[in-house]
């Protein structure tokens, strides 16, 4: 099964980029009447088939539609302070978007590693993940920001910190959230939050959680956030 991500596709037929006209060609050697997939990230999922077939120029018309595919029932936003080796956050944000999430920002916070973020390359990874998965719905992903400017904004969702400070009360997510709601949950950087930024998540109305007895590492600890939530919706 063949999956081309077309956010722009507004009628039946729709011309594929150069990249993606390129890759359909050479790589893939698609030709007229050869029918591919098509998600446009917003719950769109169709069937199309090959009408004309350029080099830089693959033109497909759309023969079936379904919208509202996969849909969940409930959003999950995901805050995470960027890894100091990148190919981990990738990681996170490629197995993530498999098990579904549906908003990712990344957090630079005091204990922060890395401080820059190439929004492009996470982006291209969220997007060839959406494709292999066959997900429907493109996750948003949120331009950096910084702890302090993060906690300014207006979150209307269950709010939840993970973080491992010794002698802080703190509960599963399981025994928190209520099915069918929208939650956002932060996830500090190796290090964990500071003392003083988890007394500033409590303090805006987020609650403590623990994800288990092992420490974990930053992207492991948010896809064990992003599998409970989900699991809990199954």
């Amino acid at each position: 099964m063949h999956v081309f991500y077309t956010p722009d596709l507004v009628t039946n037929d729709y011309s594929l980029n150069e990249e993606e006209s390129k890759h359909c060609n050479k790589v893939l050697r698609l030709s007229i009447g050869d029918h591919v997939f098509l998600v446009d990230g917003k719950g769109g999922f169709y069937e199309a088939e090959i009408i004309n077939s350029g080099k830089k120029n693959v033109m497909l018309h759309v023969i079936l539609t379904k919208k509202e595919y996969h849909k969940r029932n409930h959003h999950l936003h995901i805050a995470i302070a960027p890894t100091k080796n990148i190919d981990r956050l990738e990681w996170f944000l490629e197995k993530a978007t498999e098990i579904g999430i549906d908003e990712i920002t990344t957090l630079i916070s005091e204990r922060s590693e890395r401080k820059i973020i190439k929004q492009d390359r996470l982006f291209k990874v969220i997007t060839s993940a959406v494709k292999q998965s066959l997900q429907a719905y493109h996750p948003v992903l949120n331009p950096a920001i910084s702890f302090t400017d993060f906690l300014k904004g207006d979150h209307d969702a269950v709010k939840l910190v993970a973080h491992c400070e010794e002698g802080e009360p703190r509960r599963y997510i399981s025994e928190i959230i209520d099915p069918h709601q929208r939650y956002l949950i932060l996830i500090g950087p190796e290090g964990d939050f500071s003392p003083n930024e988890i007394a500033l998540t409590i303090a805006n109305g987020f609650q403590p959680v623990t994800l288990g007895n092992t420490r974990l590492r930053t992207e492991t600890a948010a896809l064990a956030a992003c599998f409970e939530v989900n699991y809990l919706h199954r």
